[in-house]
């Protein structure tokens, strides 16, 4: 019997939806599922068709809970485990990734879960999902960016007390410390990623990717220093036919017609 794949893909209208696929075990992520993220992520990266990504978790019980332990502490698994490992990168170190990426949450984030929406541009959550890192309470940290997205995205205060204690926070509760962009019902959830990604497709995408790479490399800098570091996106985006198309579709009352290049 052909076990099911760990990630399903789907691309329509210029939105590739990346869905783990591992409910039984509330979409904890092995290295097979690392690996088909990593892999499918690479994929949407040199797809120009695609213009926008969205993460999500099969059923309405978890985006993903993490790490799969199980995978982490059967040393039958390890030589499999490393294999793939060794071929993976990580969405939580794509630092200057080109395309907008929309966490869709319903039910667990938890741990690495956690730490793959923290990676993502814009997280929408079902009222009844929940968030925490937990590490802590397995003798582990959560290093794959949980430790330093979490201060950078809270108060210090506030992300130290999730932190080191491993509580869970509601979706409202990350709705308002700002962690989350919006939180809706469940049965509006699909509407509701609709909704933002009608947003960003309006968008220009040569403008989505220069601010992004604006933001990352220049949010650790003095602010004198941001704005006047060379960012490459940018450079890219002030050559381009787009920055005429859409300062000319404004003169000419019209939608603008992207071009990406």
């Amino acid at each position: 019997m052909t076990s099911a794949p760990p990630l399903l893909i789907e691309t329509r209208d210029q939105v590739a939806y990346l869905t783990i696929n591992r409910p039984a075990v509330l979409n904890a992520m092995d290295s097979a599922a690392h690996l088909a993220l990593s892999e499918a992520l690479d994929a949407c990266a040199a797809d120009n068709a695609v213009r926008v990504v969205v993460l999500t978790g099969a059923g309405d019980r978890a985006f993903s809970v993490g790490r799969d332990l199980k995978e982490l502490s059967d040393p039958a698994m390890a030589a499999a485990a490393s294999a793939r490992w060794s071929r993976v990168t990580r969405l939580t170190d794509r630092f200057d990734y080109p395309k907008p990426i929309v966490a869709r949450v319903n039910g667990y984030a938890l741990g690495g879960g956690f730490e793959l929406a923290l990676a993502c541009d814009l997280i929408v959550a079902a009222a009844g999902a929940t968030f925490a890192l937990p590490e802590v309470r397995r003798g582990l940290i959560p290093f794959a960016g949980g430790v330093h997205r979490l201060p950078r995205q809270l108060p210090l205060k506030t992300a130290m007390g999730y932190l080191l204690t491993g509580r869970h926070m509601t979706a409202q509760r990350a709705f308002e410390l700002g962690l989350v962009n919006q939180v809706v019902p469940a049965e509006a959830l699909d509407a509701a990623i609709s909704e933002w990604v009608d947003d960003l497709i309006a968008g220009a995408p040569l403008s989505i990717r220069s601010i992004r790479q604006c933001i990352a490399q220049g949010s650790a800098l003095p602010l004198a220093d941001a704005m006047a570091a060379p960012y490459p996106a940018e450079q890219v985006r002030l050559a381009s036919s787009d920055a005429i198309e859409g300062p000319l579709a404004f003169a000419q009352k019209r939608e603008p017609r992207w071009m990406g290049r």
